[in-house]
């Protein structure tokens, strides 16, 4: 009964079993991935460092995608490029910017409201979800690679789109690491470059980067990966990043408040006065 839902699924969405077959083959990688990382986690009494290996996560389904589809399409080549562009830049970020901390303090309250056995139970509550996440977050990506239809104007859009994303992080994580690596900044409120005109620059490249991949998708008739940037925007937005990140920051630096009465919390704007 399970299988005749799931093929009537298929059918309704418009996708061809090849399609499935990759998609299936690129959680399959994925779950495995997540399964070596919870091992890792383990050995070193950390969960956080599967923040590390979020972006190697969609990096390595779009690969797997790519070798499972019967056919390369007109934008593979483009796709895996800009995923591994995306990809190896989060991941050594993050890496170097956590290498040699503690477990991240998201993981430490995560971890305490689920013991005993944590370490068990963060085989599901964090890896598996984790890598569970980035398969949604990758359909962009395989409905893309599947495509057959020629290049057109929304590939260059979105390509664009994507680089626009890319080097947006890039420049605010650049400077927030500039402004913390000075002693006097350390009781400040960083409020310079990008972060003077919305509070998570990062943020809003990430969005900027799953809408860009989304447009490629629409080129490809991938309309059914909208799952995708919608995802990614509540999660940026409502979840694991704003509301996340700003929910005791003010009670720990007071400062913060006034930056939050002037500046957008997203989407970059003028700051008030």
């Amino acid at each position: 009964m399970g299988i005749h839902y799931f093929l009537s699924f298929v059918i309704e969405m418009g996708l061809s079993y090849p399609v499935v077959f990759a998609a299936l083959s690129g959680l399959a990688a994925l779950l495995a991935l997540a399964f070596c990382t919870w091992l890792v986690s383990l050995a070193k009494h950390d969960a956080s460092v599967v923040d590390s290996v979020w972006a190697v996560f969609i990096l390595l389904g779009a690969v797997i995608y790519a070798a499972a589809l019967p056919q390369s399409g007109p934008r593979t080549l483009c796709v895996i490029a800009l995923t591994a562009l995306w990809s190896i830049r989060l991941t050594a970020y993050l890496t170097w910017r956590n290498w040699g901390e503690p477990e991240d303090r998201r993981y430490q309250d995560i971890r305490e409201r689920n013991q005993p056995n944590f370490e068990r139970k963060s085989l599901y509550l964090v890896f598996i979800l984790q890598a569970m996440l980035a398969w949604i977050i990758s359909a962009p990506l395989l409905a893309a690679l599947a495509g057959v239809r020629p290049l057109g104007w929304l590939d260059a859009v979105g390509g664009a789109v994507v680089i626009f994303g890319v080097v947006i992080e890039s420049v605010g994580d650049a400077q927030l690491v500039r402004f913390k690596s000075a002693a006097a900044n350390r009781s400040r409120v960083m409020n310079r470059g990008l972060w003077r005109y919305t509070r998570h620059p990062n943020y809003f490249g990430e969005f900027c980067v799953w809408w860009g991949f989304y447009l490629m998708a629409l080129s490809a008739d991938g309309e059914w990966a909208i799952i995708s940037p919608l995802l990614m925007s509540v999660l940026l937005l409502k979840v694991s990043g704003v509301t996340l990140l700003e929910k005791d920051i003010a009670e720990r630096r007071p400062a913060y408040r006034e930056y939050v009465s002037r500046t957008n919390a997203f989407f970059p704007g003028t700051p008030k006065s």
